[in-house]
């Protein structure tokens, strides 16, 4: 999508006078936030950073020395941009390696399938090789009989992912990933496999993360490529007793990953911290280019673009390029987000607002505030800048942000979401595919646009977003 801001002037001017009631208290920081718009979306570093990054360093596993090495590499990058207080800040962690991976139904219709080992599934040893007993849900699984599936491999079959503009449709598959393996040693399977979560009919699995239990993963867990999946369960709905022979040499090892974080200061106000977040791991069947090289790309360049308007503003402005957000933890640490979190301490208290770009780099279409925010003057203010570029305010406030400023969230941190379209997003999440000329310029241009002009208007406010908050909101 090419957007042109002199094709949508005349409807930017109609909103801007129904509004202006509201913003001239704040005129000048109004049109100084059109002007940076204007000038990021034609022209921005985005996909120079995207480029380089994903051409340079491929994968970037969580704990890996590609992940380390990137790290390093984004911060002479940062510095280079004029970022100040640019740093590596190390936290540990349990990597995980895939190894070599197989599967194959085996016995009367023997057949090879594609399959993605689920991240930080433990290796099977050698081979399993076991009848697999199907199950269309998590819940039935948990509803197994204790012990009724010794020596089985319990597979789960919940249907394609509903393909919704907002991602809604990951968050009741993606469970199963999480907790499938966990329900399936409970009920004594040897193994654990599901239809990968994603929204395409690629013969192309998604990996994901899976959770520890009592600090362990306890089965082999792998995700197979939903025509893969379509196979196996035609074969049982036929009556056919499914044998599968399983394969995988992937492990874990203990590292360290890091977050990367520089700032642009405020002018008057630099205490005042405004963090702008994205996660520099990827899975390692892909070269994360939307997961989420294209956020990093889209807060550094929102970042930059501000630096060079010519003035400052009078709040910092701080892009954290988080590490290990992909995978879970043995422990309940969280991961780049929670080491953030632990290494401000106090200053906590002087973080104005969050914002997470992790969802790809296809347009922005609404923004949503913090309770309280919505239909305020700022919001007002912030519609008049963002409409001329396609985006509209949400009707649903943003509470809890994404995994790496879910802590700040957490920690009492008011969180805003510039929500993009995720129609072809799961398509791509989590599977070889996730590469470079996915991309679109243009509209990753257009999120770099509308970060740059939303921040402005945070950074030089003194809009108090935490006293916005009803006393409900302000409770949790």
């Amino acid at each position: 999508m090419r957007l042109s801001v002199r094709l949508l002037a005349a409807s930017a001017l109609a909103l801007t006078l129904a509004a202006a009631p509201a913003m001239a208290q704040d005129a000048a920081a109004v049109a100084r936030a059109g002007t940076i718009r204007d000038a990021a979306l034609n022209e921005n570093i985005a996909l120079d950073y995207v480029t380089q990054l994903t051409t340079r360093f491929g994968a970037r596993p969580a704990g890996s020395k590609a992940e380390q090495d990137a790290a390093a590499w984004a911060a002479d990058y940062m510095r280079a941009q004029g970022f100040r207080n640019v740093r590596i800040e190390d936290f540990p962690l349990v990597g995980w390696e895939r190894g070599e991976e197989s599967a194959a139904i085996v016995g009367a219709r023997p057949q090879r399938l594609v399959v993605a080992a689920l991240g930080h599934s433990p290796g099977t040893n050698g081979v399993i090789e076991a009848e697999v007993v199907r199950f269309d849900s998590l819940e039935a699984l948990n509803a197994a009989p204790a012990g009724s599936l010794a020596g089985k491999i319990a597979y789960v079959d919940a249907g394609q992912m509903v393909r919704m503009q907002d991602g809604s449709g990951y968050g009741p598959l993606t469970r199963i990933r999480g907790a499938g393996p966990g329900a399936a040693a409970a009920k004594g399977a040897v193994a654990f496999i599901m239809r990968s979560v994603g929204s395409d009919d690629h013969r192309m699995p998604h990996t994901g993360t899976t959770r520890y239990v009592d600090g362990v993963v306890p089965l082999p867990g792998f995700a197979l490529a939903a025509p893969d999946a379509d196979t196996v369960s035609r074969l049982i709905e036929m009556g056919e007793t499914v044998r599968i022979r399983l394969s995988s040499t992937a492990h874990t090892y203990q590292t360290v990953s890091q977050n990367v974080i520089g700032d642009i200061p405020g002018r008057s106000r630099p205490e005042e911290i405004i963090v702008l977040g994205s996660h520099m791991d990827s899975w390692d069947l892909g070269t994360g280019a939307i997961d989420d090289g294209a956020g990093g790309a889209i807060t550094l360049a929102a970042a930059k673009a501000i630096a060079e308007s010519g003035r400052r503003p009078a709040r910092t402005i701080r892009v954290v390029l988080y590490g290990s957000e992909e995978v879970d933890q043995p422990n309940n640490m969280g991961n780049g987000g929670g080491a953030y979190l632990r290494g401000v301490g106090a200053a906590v208290e002087k973080h104005i607002i969050a914002g997470e770009s992790d969802f790809g780099a296809d347009r922005v279409y609404a923004l949503g505030l913090p309770p309280g925010a919505q239909g305020s003057d700022f919001a007002r203010a912030a519609a008049s800048v963002l409409y001329p570029i396609g985006v509209l305010p949400s009707p649903q406030p943003e509470l809890h942000g994404g995994a790496d400023i879910g802590p700040l969230a957490g920690a009492g941190v008011p969180v805003f979401g510039l929500n993009q379209d995720g129609s072809r997003y799961f398509d791509l999440h989590h599977t070889a595919d996730d590469t470079l000329d996915k991309i679109d310029p243009a509209q990753l241009s257009q999120n770099v646009a509308a970060w740059a002009a939303l921040v402005w208007l945070i950074a030089d406010s003194d809009v108090d977003f935490r006293a916005m908050r009803p006393a409900d909101a302000a409770a949790h």
